[in-house]
């Protein structure tokens, strides 16, 4: 059936998990007009007359709810090993390989995404005009470290395997170019790094990175530049303190996050990403390097009990899985992580939704299933709010909408249909 004949798309006897935090609706239908727009996404019993020419699916009691967003991924790299060995990559081959590993992320039900590293600013556009599908993009492009610092690959002699993920500054003054150097390459958010980390060679999570003045440069460079966000990597507790005092966004990972550490998040209304998944699932002997392997091992007690403890405390939490340390396509498994650590499964789906909007600055398009936002939704068997473990299996995740666009029908419930592409692109929603 041609685009032409069907523009609007229907869908009926769905259970809604609208991502607001209301109760789910049983019998719910979504109305999604010609332009990707949420017209009804409530009760049957007050959902207005189907469109002439609408597509009409039948969820028969499946669940739908807002399109994920994974806040932190690396979507250039495949995996711990790649990160520093991405000079040996034939340059062709990784950008088909990264298309591939956009498309699974999209079918994981992931309709966008904020890359912290190593993606360039060209996919972002490309899948805004539709030259190839994947999740709507932000990304940082490169991440801001000092010399020795976690984005630093480089030898002595000076040769980076890492094929340049970083950015490398060491006074406050180089700092500002640097972020100057970033929004020029086309950033959507600046990744800085406030401690060292798991996978970089020369440092320790527990190391301090970026200063305080130094992290508040940044911020106030974007700020003269429109906006943008600022994330964190931030392991250890002094570097994380750091990060929240000067001001940014979010914290990535946080697994230093000690009472007192909650507790300036909280006074800040500084978001934490804690990416669950890369410490509790990706510990592979096999596949990293020994420095990384022993550092997981001790670190993910320590996780365990801080971010249980944000959790409790209220702190803001959004869902970012650091894929590419663990396998892409996956990333709904974070959630089931969450829940593990004291989250209900509500709870958890709304930081993969509406929290994570918020933090990109996209909550007035996309992260819940209200009028007048974008249709990206996902719909799965089952009820992820008595077993949210369904979520992880990305097969079980069976249709998934851009603005209305079918990007993946397993069960031929829909009609496809040719799409428009993307619109709202990232860097406008990032920029302001």
């Amino acid at each position: 059936m041609s685009h032409a004949q069907f523009s609007s798309l229907r869908i009926i006897r769905a259970r809604l998990v609208d991502g607001t935090g209301a109760d789910p609706v049983t019998d719910a239908v979504i109305d999604i007009d010609e332009d990707g727009t949420i017209v009804h996404a409530g009760p049957a019993a007050t959902a207005p007359e189907a469109p002439a020419r609408a597509r009409t699916v039948d969820a028969a009691g499946r669940t739908v709810l807002p399109g994920f967003i994974d806040t932190h991924v690396h979507l250039a790299i495949e995996s711990p090993r790649q990160m520093v060995r991405r000079h040996e990559s034939d340059q062709t081959l990784e950008t088909f390989r990264t298309a591939e590993r956009l498309r699974i992320t999209l079918d994981a039900g992931i309709t966008t995404a904020r890359d912290l590293g190593g993606l360039p600013a060209g996919y972002r556009d490309a899948v805004a005009a539709g030259l190839t599908t994947g999740p709507r993009l932000h990304t940082a492009v490169r991440i801001l470290s000092h010399t020795g610092g976690h984005a630093d690959f480089r030898s002595e002699c000076g040769f980076d395997p890492s094929a340049g993920v970083g950015e490398i500054a060491d006074t406050p003054d180089e700092v500002r170019i640097a972020v100057r150097r970033l929004l020029r390459s086309g950033a959507d958010v600046i990744k800085v790094c406030a401690t060292g980390g798991m996978s970089s060679p020369y440092d320790q999570p527990d190391d301090e990175g970026l200063t305080v003045e130094e992290i508040r440069t940044v911020v106030d460079e974007v700020a003269r530049h429109g906006g943008r966000p600022v994330a964190a990597h931030a392991q250890g507790t002094a570097g994380i303190v750091n990060a929240i005092r000067g001001g940014v966004s979010s914290v990535e990972h946080g697994y230093g996050l000690t009472a007192q550490a909650r507790e300036l998040a909280g006074e800040h209304g500084t978001f934490v990403v804690p990416t669950l998944s890369t410490v509790f699932d990706g510990i592979d002997r096999s596949t990293m390097q020994p420095f990384h392997y022993e550092k997981k091992i001790r670190w993910s007690g320590i996780t365990r009990e801080n971010i249980a403890a944000a959790i409790s405390d209220g702190v803001r939490i959004a869902m970012g899985t650091d894929a590419a340390m663990v396998p892409h396509g996956r990333n709904l498994r974070e959630l089931s992580h969450l829940v593990s650590l004291g989250m209900s499964p509500a709870r958890a789906i709304e930081t993969g939704t509406r929290s994570a909007a918020e933090l990109l600055g996209l909550s007035a398009e996309i992260g819940t299933l209200e009028t007048g936002k974008h249709g990206d939704l996902v719909m799965c068997d089952g009820d992820p709010i008595a077993d949210i473990s369904l979520l992880s299996d990305p097969a079980r995740v069976v249709l998934v909408a851009q603005r209305g666009a079918v990007r993946k029908d397993t069960l031929g419930l829909a009609q496809a249909t040719p799409a428009p592409a993307v619109s709202g692109a990232p860097s406008e929603g990032a920029t302001g």
